[in-house]
């Protein structure tokens, strides 16, 4: 006997929260990846592709999660294997850090990118069927062939474009309009992975689900990646390129130690040299 499946148990809520997720998480990854491009000590740049794939990662894992918790089936409860859970977020970090690096420090080559997107979409598809490997209920999850293969398509285009978007997006609106674009891949790589789930009912439970619990345990799981995307954020929002604007304090080649105010006088704005203290000609 096969068991009604639902994934909008809260209706518009999970979906459209688990959507803004993914924006969220996507929106962090590029502005990460794309200052780790712009700085001139290598050491940083490393540092900020580490928080653009974290970010990244922990969106999509988000992403998946609360779309899960409006996840049901009418005829039995639900519950969550912790040790798979985690190994899936470690999975989303894992391959899309693999594939930040691989463009952050090769480029966007067609060949490089394919290699970086394949990776990614592949190890983010892994991520959404280990989270499913984790339920645990009276019955077993079956998946039509056809959805699986085509939410696997999904997931590597999106990966592929996230991956061009975060070395080629220049700008706040671009950017901005890349995100929702990602978000909008990720979260529909999701729902038709969803679309190819049925469950074959072992036994028939007599009484009916409790989603207290299961709410419960999703939102201990989601805490973690939620202050990750949170300190993602603040680092971000205090980045110098926010705080102050794009100007010659932040291009690759200027002395850390260089004061803000002598940059702005610099011979590139007519004002005086930071180098000899005379005013450069106009």
């Amino acid at each position: 006997m096969n068991g009604t499946v639902s994934n909008f148990h809260y209706g518009a809520v999970t979906p459209v929260t688990a959507y803004l997720m993914a924006c969220l998480g996507s929106a962090l990854g590029l502005r990460c990846t794309t200052r780790s491009l712009r700085r001139a000590r290598p050491g940083r740049r490393a540092g900020w592709l580490l928080l653009g794939a974290v970010s990244l990662g922990c969106g999509i894992w988000t992403m998946h999660f609360i779309a899960m918790i409006g996840f049901g089936v009418a005829e039995t409860p639900v519950d969550y294997d912790p040790e798979r859970t985690m190994l899936s977020l470690a999975i989303a970090i894992v391959v899309v850090a693999v594939g930040v690096f691989l463009v952050g420090y090769r480029g966007a080559a067609p060949g490089n990118l394919a290699v970086a997107g394949v990776f990614t979409g592949l190890g983010v598809a892994a991520m959404h069927y280990v989270g499913m490997a984790a339920l645990e209920m009276r019955g077993a999850v079956h998946y039509r062939t056809t959805e699986v293969v085509l939410s696997v398509v999904i997931s590597v285009v999106a990966a592929t474009a996230a991956l061009w978007a975060a070395v080629s997006v220049r700008g706040a609106w671009p950017a901005f309009g890349a995100s929702l674009v990602m978000a909008m891949a990720v979260t529909g790589m999701h729902y038709t992975g969803m679309a190819a789930v049925t469950v074959r009912l072992h036994e028939v439970s007599p009484t009916a689900q409790s989603s207290v619990g299961l709410m419960s345990f999703l939102l201990v799981m989601l805490a973690g990646p939620l202050v990750a995307l949170l300190v993602a954020g603040v680092i971000v929002m205090f980045d110098p390129d926010v705080v102050l604007g794009d100007g010659p304090w932040n291009t690759p080649g200027t002395p850390a130690s260089t004061p803000r105010h002598a940059l702005a006088r610099s011979p590139h704005t007519g004002g005086v040299s930071p180098q000899t203290g005379t005013r450069s000609p106009t």
